[in-house]
């Protein structure tokens, strides 16, 4: 999987999360949760959307490795086949 597909899977969970969201205003190196207003709930939601969409758990150890976009991106990327 390419960088493309993964950020489209992201995406995609994102809007099923917070379907409201203009992700054009993202700021990728900035927390999602922040920019989302995202719970603690919400974001674990989004954790798990993308293991199923991915196949990569993220266990909570890692969650500040994932708290922005771009981190998000790498992280996946390095861990998807």
């Amino acid at each position: 999987m390419n960088t493309d597909d993964i950020r489209r899977q992201v995406t995609e969970a994102v809007l099923a999360i917070a379907p409201e969201a203009d992700l054009g205003a993202i700021d990728a190196g900035r927390s999602l949760r922040g920019q989302l207003d995202l719970d603690s709930f919400d974001f674990l939601n989004l954790l798990i959307d993308l293991k199923a969409r991915l196949g990569v758990d993220i266990p909570e150890a890692d969650y500040g490795q994932v708290d922005s976009l771009d981190k998000l991106l790498a992280y996946l990327a390095a861990r998807t086949p």
